[in-house]
């Protein structure tokens, strides 16, 4: 009897990923592509439920993910370098923070369930929630995520 494989994310260390390991981790929630605001006074990050204008708030994918940097120039390209300062303003739920953290992946992964809709039947993303920075001309702060 053979014993099987542990899975690439199991069996190799975050910084020791081929770019495609790193990509897969993804689950496509969006929620990495939500405005956030940070409290002056206590350092909190707030989440909004407005959504970088390159996000297709059906989908929670990147329109334009290869050419995102030259629509957005403040998109963050996570990294393993960038984990460490990321962490508070990752959603519990980010496979990348997860690992980094020594915790496994959710069982809606898509990794784990073989379902990539399951991250929103889990009610894990942005989905239904995100509207386009494109639609509002009002504060951030009327958009806050309670």
């Amino acid at each position: 009897m053979t014993k099987a494989t542990p899975p690439f994310w199991q069996s190799t260390h975050l910084k020791d990923m081929s770019p495609s390991q790193w990509e897969a981790l993804c689950d496509g929630c969006g929620l990495c592509c939500l405005h956030k605001l940070q409290d002056d006074d206590t350092g909190e990050i707030h989440y909004t439920k407005v959504a970088c204008r390159l996000l297709d708030c059906q989908s929670c994918l990147c329109k334009d993910y290869k050419n995102r940097k030259q629509h957005v120039p403040d998109c963050m390209q996570l990294t393993y370098d960038k984990l460490e300062q990321a962490q508070h303003w990752l959603p519990e739920t980010c496979a990348y923070k997860r690992l980094y953290q020594g915790k496994p992946l959710p069982k809606w992964h898509y990794l784990i369930c073989h379902d990539k809709k399951a991250v929103h039947k889990a009610q894990a993303s942005a989905q239904g929630i995100a509207i386009s920075e494109t639609e509002i001309n009002d504060d951030l702060e009327d958009y806050l995520i309670s």
